[in-house]
């Protein structure tokens, strides 16, 4: 048996989340249904994290184990036959253990995990971004914002910015990198940490909008970490600007993975 990583790219406004669901209308669900058709065989698969309905992926891995031989362009060329234009392979590689025997795993054997959240930051609305970018129509101060996202940084317990129903063994995150960079009317938030818990990206930024507007003082951000209450912070953005950029591995993987842009023209 093989193990396959794949990069998988995806606009997730049409889809019902990644994880497998009985509608079969998901992200997973296209995938294994193609990968199938190729293989006329089912294949399982992994992903590294999961996304809800309407956030989209620029690379999220999976691997799955096959005893199929074939080259890594077929991987590629034969599944995206069968799947619809919002879903895309990007990449294939074969992935063999390592030098002590450990096997590739696209969640266990992430780094870190980096997201974009787009942010279109104009008086109306844009209908070439519905769906691809969030949308606030009152003036954001990205300085602010920036000074808030300071407290964010380094290991904390995140409960504040956790969804009710998230089931991640613990609330306590180590947040690598916050930062925030305005395009004209587009501002891009980049978070990278170890892992995230469910909403949090968007929870993150919902404050840091509040911080933005004026509405509260870049120090808030601090209060609201350190309450450890969902109670304390804003409400929980909308999904329409986020993005899975990039998981970071171990280069030992050796997978063609590429940079984490936001979106192609910025």
């Amino acid at each position: 048996m093989k193990r396959i990583a794949l990069g998988v790219q995806y606009v997730g406004t049409a889809w019902n989340g990644y994880q497998k669901q009985p509608s079969r209308d998901t992200v997973q669900d296209q995938l294994e249904i193609a990968l199938e058709k190729f293989a006329c065989a089912p294949i399982a698969t992994t992903c590294a994290g999961r996304t809800d309905a309407g956030v989209h992926a620029i690379e999220q891995v999976v691997h799955f184990d096959t005893g199929l031989s074939r080259a890594t362009t077929s991987w590629i060329r034969g599944v995206n036959a069968f799947l619809p234009e919002s879903i895309v392979v990007r990449w294939a590689a074969e992935v063999a253990p390592d030098a002590e025997g450990n096997e590739f795993h696209a969640r266990f054997s992430a780094r870190s995990r980096t997201y974009h959240y787009v942010l279109y930051n104009h008086p109306n609305p844009s209908a070439l971004l519905a769906g691809r970018a969030g949308w606030v129509f009152r003036p954001l101060d990205v300085e602010r914002m920036r000074q808030g996202a300071r407290h964010l940084i380094g290991t904390h317990d995140f409960s504040s910015f956790r969804a009710s129903g998230c089931q991640a063994k613990t609330p306590v995150k180590d947040m690598q990198e916050v930062s925030i960079e305005r395009h004209g009317d587009i501002i891009v938030f980049t978070l990278r940490a170890s892992a995230f818990l469910h909403h949090m990206v968007r929870n993150i930024v919902g404050a840091l909008v509040y911080v933005g507007t004026g509405r509260n003082e870049p120090d808030w951000i601090e209060h609201v970490l350190n309450s450890r209450d969902r109670d304390a912070a804003a409400p929980t953005f909308m999904p329409d600007g986020l993005y899975l950029a990039k998981i970071g591995y171990d280069p030992k993987w050796g997978l063609p993975q590429e940079d984490a842009l936001p979106l192609p023209w910025l």
